[in-house]
């Protein structure tokens, strides 16, 4: 045999191995039973490995004993192969049954449970029929699904949404009838129908449930309005989802078309991020009409100005030019009421597009023509303010289309000679003022709008031209409605006025042109049809001599007027950009002189400054400790409860006369107190603790060296603005009610340091309130001797009148120490006789009044007493409680308040940096928000040299710096 050695740890492995054998090794190694031999490893020749005890250095680690394996003996491994199988199977089998059995136990739990979470449904055995009901009502419902077919119609109002809806309703209804009928037909026994049609109608469904006639018949009657409701009510959310479902697919074919058009114009769109010349001239327009707002000579840039009478056809005229009716009409009624900047350039679409919007307006769809000039009118509505008829501000907007020329030209109100009543009374001046500005314009072009069917002396226009442009040279005359002129007006006046020689006046050109027929619906397309064909066949413009033919149409005269606008153009344009190159210099100069070491910011970048300081004061604000929270909101709690406290709870109780009545008192006002007033001048002293917090820090941060004054006035603003918004939560009250209530149940001092925390809290009370009470003694009684005699004052009569009646109450209070608050009426008496007797005559509320300060004086030196005396008195309250010899509630009341404060400032705390500082946060950021966008406002909050004179070089520097990209842009183009 082979003789393995073990050691004692590796014995418990070898009495393992024997398969808990009843005779383990001997200790001499010569016996083992057979068992232990069967169940021995044996070697490779089929022997048993022995086990002994041997010397340490003979011992084998577990490692080294593995080696030898576990061998059977040849004839056993079969039999050992077939019991293991065996046992292996028997454990699956129980396994598999254990599972199913504890699967079985926990679904029956889960379906108990959840039958158990299963709502009441036994009130359905009363509603619902039971048993042969259901054959009965089966058979009824059957009947009404033929009947209600013929009783149910569907509204004629609906034939608006098509038959397909209609028929689709019906459908609908119909399925929904007969899967009631096979689920009644489930629950009940198929029969046939026995009864007619005629007495299902009245009594169909009710009898099913056993009603009698008259019950039926009523019960048929709300059936039947329900069904009514029902069918409106199904409609009704039909056609609205209609709509919207239409809406939607609008929406989706409009971005779909914009998506293949990007898409498939992907150089198209590449060309329209570089700007024309045109818009590029338009800019620099825009950019000066907001500088120089005065109209002043100042913006000397070409446009084209369209003046003329009232009703006189320019802004038709406008309109054919642009070959789209932009504007809104009116029958007689004044409808241009604000300069309209109209920049007319060529482009692959014919589309509208305001300046300070992105919408565009496709001027080839009626639709989106009426909305736009449904904005035009709306737009000229808002500018005008303050009960005046026109405007001087400006609408500015771009037409770009196939074929137009390109050209700046400003649409005016028309001039009126007569006033109406719902006119303000400087509208005629106010029009006149504003026409002569832009006419005052040296390089403006004036377009000249006269009515051809009417009288030319009834014209106003006339003379204002001639007036600004005596020689004529940017003067273009169009004579309007001439289809009606030549039906009515003398045919040699009309050449006169087209020739230049009935008016006094000068034109570079004279066009006659034809703006309508009269008729509102037509389109430009038709106008210009119908002006062709009247130059043609008409015999006035068609004779010899008369008019040169390119003085008609109105192409012709926009290719008249384009072409003069780009020659005054090219012409001007450098001298303006001169000018302004001057102005800036000047400008800049003055800011260098002025402000030497600033950095030009305008209003815009200032008030971003501003902001960013703003919102880091209140991000400064979050990062309070907790422990200055508290002390802060435990003094303003104090600073608003201590009057209460004193004039309500204390003095009240504390002149009551026994220590059991005033710890009654104090109990029964203190709960109410609670309940009422408390939470609420808590949320109080929280609020104004938050802003007396925020406040102090924006004036510690202009005690900073780089503070600048300039945003005092924004900052207070918005601080303001947004502590007047700011308001504590609601459910904070609830919550620190509940608190203070429960903190006010507690009546006993636990421990010596809050004892002595109690008695401070309450000398430190009283002596605040004392200096309080000799201050108003001071004030009644005047200076005393000794300040008399150092400042040369002297008493006044009432003065010396309060120190006499002061005299006699204090020899009351002396006879009495603890006098009770109010004066008897004998002692009243007593000291009017006594102050008789010295010749002082007043009377008994002369005299309360003057005890209120004195007795109030003598009852808190005598709490200060009484505090000074509990300092060492807690050994005996801990032992004896309310029944102390000293007596100390006064202590326990100030303990009581001072704990109620503690906890009030802990949950403030808590309440202003988890949710009102955030809070705060927010309304700050929405009140800057809402000032951004305020121009007003920031002009009326930054204000000063420094910020007009850097607005103004800004806004030069800019338009110069658009004029010299125009210039470089327009000799390219030469």
């Amino acid at each position: 045999m082979l003789r393995v050695c073990i050691n004692k740890s590796h014995r418990e492995t070898a009495q393992r191995v024997t398969y808990l054998c009843t005779k383990v090794i001997c200790s001499n190694h010569s016996t083992l039973c057979n068992k232990a031999v069967r169940r021995l490893p044996y070697d490779e020749h089929g022997r048993p490995v022995q086990f002994q005890q041997c010397a340490p250095a003979d011992f084998l680690s577990p490692q080294q004993f593995g080696r030898y394996g576990w061998y059977a003996p040849p004839s056993r491994k079969y039999g050992m192969l077939v019991v293991r199988i065996l046992r292996g199977a028997l454990k699956l089998r129980y396994i598999v049954l254990g599972g199913a059995i504890g699967g079985g136990v926990s679904l029956s739990k889960k379906y108990e449970e959840w039958k158990d979470g299963l709502p009441d449904m036994k009130w359905l055995d009363d509603v619902l029929p039971q048993g042969d009901k259901w054959g009965t009502f089966s058979k009824k419902l059957m009947e009404i699904s033929s009947v209600m077919k013929d009783v149910v119609q569907i509204d004629p109002k609906l034939k608006e949404l098509g038959e397909e809806k209609v028929a689709e309703w019906k459908m609908w209804f119909d399925n929904r009838l007969d899967d009631a009928i096979e689920a009644a037909d489930y629950q009940g026994n198929n029969a046939s129908i026995t009864e007619s049609k005629d007495d299902i109608k009245s009594k169909a469904s009710v009898s099913a449930l056993g009603l009698s006639n008259d019950d039926s018949k009523k019960k048929y009657e709300n059936l039947q309005t329900q069904v009514e409701t029902l069918q409106t009510e199904i409609m009704n959310v039909q056609i609205k989802y209609q709509k919207e479902l239409e809406k939607m697919e609008k929406e989706n074919r409009e971005l779909r078309q914009q998506y293949l058009i990007l898409k498939t114009n992907k150089k198209t769109t590449a060309k329209k991020i570089k700007k024309s010349l045109i818009d590029m001239y338009s800019e620099v327009l825009d950019e000066l009409s907001g500088y120089d707002t005065s109209y002043s000579m100042a913006d000397h840039l070409p446009r084209v100005v369209v003046v003329g009478d009232q009703s006189s056809g320019k802004t038709s005229v406008l309109e054919s030019i642009a070959k789209a009716r932009i504007f809104p009409r009116g029958s007689g009624e004044m409808m241009t009421r604000a300069p309209v900047k109209v920049t007319l350039a060529e482009g692959p679409y014919h589309v509208a597009q305001f300046r300070d919007s992105d919408r565009e307006y496709d001027l080839n769809k009626e639709s989106d023509l009426a909305e736009l000039r449904r904005e035009v009118e709306l737009r000229m509505r808002a500018s005008v303010r303050g009960g005046k008829t026109v405007s001087n501000e400006v609408i500015s907007m771009t037409v770009k289309g196939p074929g137009l020329q390109r050209m700046v030209l400003v649409d005016l109100p028309g001039i009126i000679s007569t006033m109406t009543v719902d006119m303000a009374a400087d509208t005629k001046d106010s029009i006149h003022q504003m026409t002569k500005h832009y006419m005052s314009n040296p390089n403006a072009i004036i377009l000249c709008i006269q009515d051809g069917s009417v009288d030319a002396e009834r014209s106003n226009v006339t003379d204002l031209v001639m007036q600004c442009d005596p020689l004529g040279r940017r003067t273009i005359f169009v004579l309007t409605k001439v289809d009606l002129a030549e039906e009515l007006a003398d045919p040699d006046r009309i050449r006169k006025i087209l020739s230049g020689k009935l008016f006094p006046m000068k034109a570079l050109g004279y066009y006659a042109v034809v703006t309508g027929r009269g008729r509102k619906d037509d389109s430009i397309e038709a106008i210009r049809q119908y002006e062709e064909d009247f130059f043609k066949n008409s015999k006035l413009f068609h004779r010899r001599g008369v008019i040169m033919p390119h003085q008609v149409t109105s192409r012709n005269l926009s290719l008249a007027v384009s072409d003069r606008f780009w020659k005054m153009v090219r012409e001007t344009i450098e001298q303006q950009a001169d000018a302004f190159k001057a102005t800036r210099f000047n400008l800049e100069t003055e800011w260098k002189n002025n402000f030497p070491r600033l950095r030009e910011s305008g209003r815009d970048e200032l008030f971003d400054k501003a902001k960013g300081e703003i919102l880091d004061e209140v991000v400064t604000l979050s990062q309070i400790s907790a422990k200055k929270w508290e002390e802060a909101l435990t003094e303003k709690l104090w600073d608003k409860l201590s009057n209460y406290v004193f004039e309500n709870i204390y003095l009240p109780a504390a002149q009551s006369g026994s220590q059991n009545s005033f710890n009654t008192m104090v109990d029964i006002k203190l709960r109410q107190w609670a309940e009422q007033a408390l939470p609420a001048k808590s949320v109080e002293a929280g609020w104004e603790a938050l802003q007396n917090e925020f406040i102090n820090l924006m004036e510690k941060a202009k005690k900073s060296p780089d503070h600048d004054d300039i945003f005092d006035s924004l900052k207070g603003a918005v601080v303001d603005e947004a502590i007047r918004r700011h308001s504590w939560e609601d459910k904070a009250i609830d919550m620190l009610r509940v608190i203070q209530l429960n903190t006010l149940e507690d009546r006993f001092v636990h421990d010596k340091t809050e004892w002595d925390q109690a008695v401070k809290f309450l000398d430190t009370s009283v002596r605040a309130k004392l200096a309080h009470t000799e201050e108003t003694l001071n004030e009644m009684l005047g200076p005393g001797q000794f300040t008399r005699l150092t400042h040369w004052k002297s008493l006044t009569e009432d003065q010396s009148k309060r120190r006499y009646v002061k005299t006699e109450l204090d020899k009351v209070l002396k006879n009495d120490d603890k006098h009770l608050p109010t004066l008897s009426y004998d002692e009243l008496t007593t000291v009017r006789k006594n102050l008789q007797r010295d010749g002082i005559e007043v009377d008994t509320d002369y005299i309360r009044q003057t005890w209120f300060p004195v007795y109030r004086r003598h009852f808190l030196k005598q709490a200060l007493h009484r505090a000074n005396d509990c300092r060492k008195a807690y050994y005996l309250y801990s032992q004896q409680g309310a029944e102390c010899e000293i007596s100390c509630s006064d202590v326990v009341l100030f303990w009581r308040i001072q704990q109620v404060i503690k906890v009030t400032s802990n949950a403030l705390r808590q309440q202003v940096i988890n949710r009102e500082a955030r809070r705060l946060d927010k309304e700050i950021k929405e009140v800057l928000d809402e000032f951004s966008d305020d121009e007003e406002k920031k002009a009326q909050l930054l204000t000063g040299k420094r910020v007009t004179l850097a607005e103004e070089l800004i806004k030069v520097r800019h338009i110069q710096e658009k004029l010299e990209e125009f210039i470089n842009s327009l000799n390219q183009e030469k």
